[in-house]
């Protein structure tokens, strides 16, 4: 998607080696209108995988997840980071890592939000090691629902998330996939 392309180089800065903020329009503060643009792509790659809902995990993966669930007329699930007394008892789990925190999640989704008649699409705003991927699908699974694919905003192709997620068999769509990120540059796959 080369708009999104051109809006990280724009207006997305790159720290460290590994790092890229674009929370000026993706995960802290939201270009709504663009994220209008993102989902229509979305919706477009995934037009005839007959999705009945749309599986993320809070918090940066909601904006996307629910401007995607509007194109295809269908509900997002998130799946939740903490425990909560008006989460149900029954509920799907799965531990996920995050690199950027340096810590390990038990997500979790109730069981009623999700069931063997589903065909799930999971969108998510970055892929980088492919935890939260990996977690997703397994809550999937315990549901005994179908995965249709997953689609991300950003991928990182320099970590290892796209090759395990696709060598696994799964159709994982990225609308923008980085090739290196060194002194300040970013460079996309082609």
């Amino acid at each position: 998607m080369e708009r999104l392309k051109e809006k990280i180089e724009k207006e997305g800065s790159v720290q460290g080696s590994n790092i890229l903020k674009v929370d000026n329009f993706l995960n802290h503060q939201v270009d709504v209108n663009f994220l209008n643009e993102i989902g229509r792509e979305f919706a477009r790659r995934f037009q005839d995988a007959g999705i009945s809902k749309i599986l993320t995990i809070e918090a940066s993966g909601i904006a996307v997840a629910a401007i995607t669930a509007q194109y295809f007329g269908v509900p997002v699930v998130f799946a939740k980071k903490t425990e909560s007394k008006n989460l149900d008892q029954t509920v799907y789990k799965s531990e996920v890592f995050s690199f950027t925190k340096d810590k390990t999640y038990t997500i979790m989704v109730s069981s009623k939000y999700l069931d063997s008649q589903d065909r799930i699409l999971i969108i998510d705003d970055f892929l980088a090691n492919g935890r939260a991927a990996l977690g997703l699908r397994d809550i999937v699974e315990q549901a005994g629902a179908d995965l249709v694919g997953i689609g991300i905003v950003i991928e990182k192709g320099f970590q290892p998330g796209g090759k395990i997620l696709r060598k696994a068999g799964i159709r994982v769509e990225s609308l923008a996939i980085v090739k290196t990120m060194a002194e300040g540059r970013i460079i996309f796959e082609e």
